[in-house]
């Protein structure tokens, strides 16, 4: 990253930011021909629905620092919130929770991502995003509160009804993915959102005026006007074949 406005910054301010999403194990020479397809800003690697282990995330999160661009992580599951700050200290900027409905995991959420006093995460680790030049403990902990950023993910009908409420201080994006929505909305043929966009737009009105974006996985390129032009400032994609 530049020494300009982090990627949090750039997020809360409402830039429009697209990330790219790339496999755990990619080589090096893997990760340059998906960031040389198109100008990304960080790299989206996911655990929910892919195998990984701690040691290669490590080292990915090390290519990627090299490339200069930060890695947003999608946790395995929910109810593995109160390991976010284990998995920080391997390396991510990011933290994405999965399929989040209720108050009190983005609640934990925060606790674990953040340092006190704003939350309280556990001070340790070597491979930490950001941490060379930033050791002293009170000097890593203020600036890791205002760099890191932390995404909570709605797939459901509910979850979309409590935006507001899922957006909470400390909570950079609400994110989507359409494919579990889509299952939820099919379990609810005669609530008033018809389809995923519904879903979108009225998540967008539910954060007006509010620090915490959306982003949402629109994967491909070709998608990127109709979304940005709904009001969506952050999203995701495949990598460019």
């Amino acid at each position: 990253m530049s020494e300009g406005a982090s990627l949090k910054e750039r997020i809360r301010r409402g830039d429009i930011v697209i990330g790219v999403s790339a496999p755990v194990n990619a080589s090096r020479g893997q990760l340059e021909e998906i960031l040389g397809k198109d100008s990304y800003d960080f790299l989206a690697v996911d655990s929910q629905h892919s195998p990984y282990n701690e040691e290669r995330l490590v080292a990915f999160c090390g290519l990627a620092a090299e490339l200069g661009v930060p890695v947003q992580f999608r946790i395995k599951h929910t109810r593995h919130a109160y390991l976010i700050g284990n998995i920080l200290d391997l390396g991510p900027l990011g933290i994405e929770v999965p399929i989040v409905e209720d108050e009190a995991t983005v609640d934990e959420a925060i606790d674990a991502f953040y340092y006190p006093q704003k939350g309280k995460r556990s001070w340790g680790g070597t491979a930490r995003y950001g941490i060379e030049g930033r050791e002293e403990r009170l000097v890593y902990a203020d600036w890791w509160n205002r760099t890191g950023v932390l995404c909570i993910q709605m797939e459901t009908v509910r979850a979309v009804t409590n935006a507001r409420r899922l957006a909470k201080p400390g909570v950079d994006c609400l994110t989507w993915g359409p494919s579990d929505l889509t299952f939820d909305l099919e379990a609810h043929p005669e609530h008033p959102f018809r389809s995923v966009d519904d879903c979108v737009r009225h998540a967008l009105r539910q954060l007006e005026g509010m620090e915490a974006k959306i982003s949402f996985r629109s994967y491909s390129p070709e998608n990127r006007s109709k979304y940005i032009d709904m009001g969506v400032t952050v999203l995701m994609e495949s990598p460019i074949a």
